[in-house]
Order: structure tokens, then C-alpha cells, then sequence
């Protein structure tokens, strides 16, 4: 007989559970969640599909930021040299 913590059933309600309860925090604050449900769960999640794919826009540019080790690890001591280093790698990306 298998054991709950080792078919991994445990750890997946938890995640299940952790995810409803972050949801249900960012409702509370008034703000519009844009995670998508799982395929097998059995009361999938209404989302706005535009916004997703404004999230994804915006996700898909911070990791090519990140390519960038100045940036990613925000060495400049100064907000105003890291934002012209920010619109400096936005420019670039914008020729490629």
C-alpha cells in the first residue's frame, strides 16, 4: 500500500490549496488575478485572455532583461543610471 507522501498527493492538495488562498488575497485587494487554472481542475478559473496576454508581454521582456547581468542583479547604486541602462537594452531590443 502506497503512502500519502509518496504518490505525492499531499504536496499537490497543498498547492492547490495555496494557490485558491493567494487568489482569494489579490480579489480582496481589488486585484484582477491572471493565473490560469489547470486543465484537470474541476471548477476552472474565468480569466480575460487579453490580459493574460499583456502579462505575458510584459514577463517575456523582463527575462530578456535579465539576459543582462547589470541589470538583473541591479548593480548601479543610482535609480537614475539603472533606468537609462533599462531604456538603453529597451532600444536595443527594439533593432532586433
Amino acid at each position: 500500500m502506497r503512502r500519502w507522501c509518496e504518490s505525492g498527493v499531499i504536496e499537490r492538495i497543498l498547492r492547490h490549496l495555496a494557490a485558491d488562498t493567494f487568489i482569494e488575497k489579490l480579489e480582496e485587494r481589488q486585484i484582477t488575478p491572471v493565473i490560469p487554472s489547470r486543465r484537470k481542475r474541476h471548477n476552472s478559473r474565468e480569466i480575460l485572455l487579453s490580459l493574460y496576454k499583456q502579462r505575458n508581454i510584459i514577463e517575456r521582456f523582463s527575462a530578456r532583461l535579465k539576459q543582462f547581468r547589470g541589470i538583473a542583479t541591479r548593480s548601479d547604486k543610482l535609480k537614475s543610471t539603472f533606468l537609462a541602462a533599462v531604456q538603453f537594452v529597451t532600444a536595443i531590443f527594439a533593432f532586433n
